[in-house]
């Protein structure tokens, strides 16, 4: 069986939540941060969290689970110092890396599953990326162990997207469920808006005590 790590880059300022911190925002009385880490853990024996420098709230809602925390020093330089910093932190026997957004809701365990078994079908060899059903392409995604160099030098806040388009001709598409792929909540207004429309899942139910 391959070693998959998975790395939520959760160190970033909420800037459009207008001094509400989203990954902290409650779902069935659990901030979303810690429901995003109880999904990872339970596919991953190696899970990841960025966080800001504490002492911090994120920190403390974490407490309890089996996950590694890696602070970074300067977050404000974007999505790819949480990214830097993590790639440092894997465990060196990985095959692969799962960036996970912590900022996405409808992401479920079922998904995170399936992210994982289209990659072990394909060798641990291709870049594995969710997307909907009309092909939009979203999170997860899934890198393989070849391109934690990559991952590792990164610079601004685009993520991976550099290496995405490098290497388009080793993509694989994951169809998710619905906009599971696609729905990330960073403003008070995207935050009333999907619990206006949301029905809880029963798998979320049993997520609710940390791992």
């Amino acid at each position: 069986m391959s070693c998959v790590a998975v790395l939520i880059p959760a160190a970033g300022a909420a800037r459009r939540m207008r001094g509400r911190d989203k990954l902290l925002e409650q779902i069935d009385g659990v901030p979303l941060l810690a429901q995003v880490a109880n999904r990872a853990c339970a596919v991953a024996s190696d899970v990841i969290v960025t966080l800001p420098a504490g002492p911090h709230p994120r920190h403390t809602c974490l407490e309890g689970h089996s996950l590694g925390v890696v602070e970074v020093a300067d977050p404000s330089e974007g999505m790819a110092a949480s990214i830097r910093a993590g790639i440092t932190a894997l465990p060196h026997h990985c095959d692969g890396v799962m960036i996970l957004p912590a900022d996405m809701p409808d992401l479920t365990q079922q998904d995170l599953a399936l992210m994982l078994e289209a990659f072990r079908n394909h060798d641990q060899a291709m870049i594995c990326r969710a997307a909907n059903k009309d092909g939009v392409a979203g999170h997860p995604v899934i890198f393989p162990a070849e391109f934690f160099d990559a991952l590792g030098s990164l610079t601004g806040d685009q993520g991976g997207r550099a290496i995405l388009r490098q290497n388009h001709h080793r993509l694989i598409k994951v169809t998710l469920p619905g906009n599971h792929a696609l729905t990330d909540l960073d403003s008070p207004e995207a935050w009333q808006v999907w619990r206006s429309q949301r029905v809880e899942k029963p798998q979320d139910k049993a997520l609710k005590s940390p791992l």
